[in-house]
């Protein structure tokens, strides 16, 4: 019977840690099979414009035979509507938000009325190996993506030292038994590695007692510092520094909508240009060390180019390409404890406009 339901892997892992770019990977790489992603935004997924057949507002068809769905309220609601479709599929990739628990996700698979049609095949989670330090001291959602990841994905290891990889997988080995670890590099890991594993098991996610010896362990959250050095991004070449600073880790607040243990979003859009020069100065002295993943679509008074903007950790890349819709700057940035109104004001000056 198994071999009939449809397989699903849920893709988790902290904010930035590289979950959209093995998106793209299994994308790019999925030989024969027609695979289904459901994501929480089109906007990060960045397909390759080349493989675009068709899209409307909450679905995109690739020419290779994939489809991509944006989650839009109910989880639930957008599996149905995927299986409910005329052209079957042969696998369905799910992937979480970064601050999100991977376990509800697993349970709206494997209970309820969903599990007479798919087999929830296994959760990836992946690991910045980059800025595990903040993850780990910042929230115990990440704890929880450690813990119920059957396959974790040791990423960004070209971007640190032999030391740094061997301490995050000793930690991991603390909370977890016999943790399945691969390292990688862009997310790239060959698919049958990860795909098509039946690794998850049910019984073992009822009473996970791993699950209470983290939660219930006095972890140290004291201020401490990481010194983080000069870095020079992938994508171009801008190079990012902060020097020393210290990130107090005190309670956390479990309120689940938009303030996940004192995790929150900015927002900000305005349909003028930014000076490079003041969002570079931004950047450099004003963005708030709290703040921990930025995306956005940047149009500078300097080029006629679009400019995909991510940052993570202290790491950021600037990818340019064409404009195909009217000029404007969108940024989104998330982080803890953050003050909104300052971030605000601050993009504000960034603009060409202001003196």
């Amino acid at each position: 019977m198994s071999k009939k339901l449809l397989p699903v892997t849920i893709i988790s892992g902290f904010l930035g840690s590289g979950k959209t770019t093995l998106l793209n990977h299994i994308l790019k790489n999925q030989v024969g099979l027609k695979t289904a992603v459901l994501v929480n935004e089109f906007g990060e997924i960045g397909i390759d414009n080349d493989l675009i057949i068709e899209s409307s507002e909450d679905m995109i068809e690739l020419n290779n035979g994939c489809i991509c769905c944006s989650i839009n309220g109910e989880l639930l609601n957008t599996v149905s509507k995927v299986l409910e479709r005329s052209e079957k599929i042969d696998y369905l990739i799910v992937e979480t938000t970064g601050l999100a628990d991977p376990l509800p996700v697993a349970m709206t698979f494997a209970a309820g009325e969903l599990r007479e049609k798919v087999r929830l095949d296994s959760i990836i989670t992946v690991i910045d190996g980059e800025n595990f330090d903040f993850e780990i001291n910042n929230t115990s959602v990440a704890y929880s993506q450690i813990l119920y990841g059957d396959i974790l994905l040791l990423n960004k290891c070209d971007l640190v030292n032999e030391k740094q990889l061997k301490k995050v997988e000793k930690f991991i080995n603390k909370i977890k038994k016999e943790p399945r670890i691969l390292r990688s590099t862009n997310s790239e890991v060959g698919l049958q590695t990860i795909m098509s594993v039946g690794l998850f098991e049910t019984d073992t996610f009822k009473f996970n007692k791993d699950k209470e010896d983290v939660e219930g362990n006095s972890h140290d959250h004291s201020s401490h510092s990481h010194e983080h050095s000069s870095h020079s991004d992938d994508h171009s070449s801008h190079s990012h520094d902060h020097s020393s600073h210290s990130h107090d880790h005190s309670s956390h607040s479990h309120d689940l909508s938009n303030n996940i243990e004192g995790f929150t979003s900015v927002s900000y859009e305005t349909f003028e240009a930014f000076s490079l020069r003041k969002f570079q100065y931004f950047l450099d002295n004003q963005i708030s060390q709290n703040v921990f993943r930025a995306k956005g679509i940047l149009w500078f008074m300097e080029s006629d180019r679009k400019h995909i903007f991510h940052l993570s950790g202290k790491r950021f890349s600037l990818d340019d390409e064409e404009w195909t819709k009217e000029k404007s700057n969108k940024i989104v940035l998330i982080g803890k404890d953050l003050d909104h109104q300052t971030i605000k004001k601050q993009l504000s000056s960034c603009r060409f406009s202001t003196d």
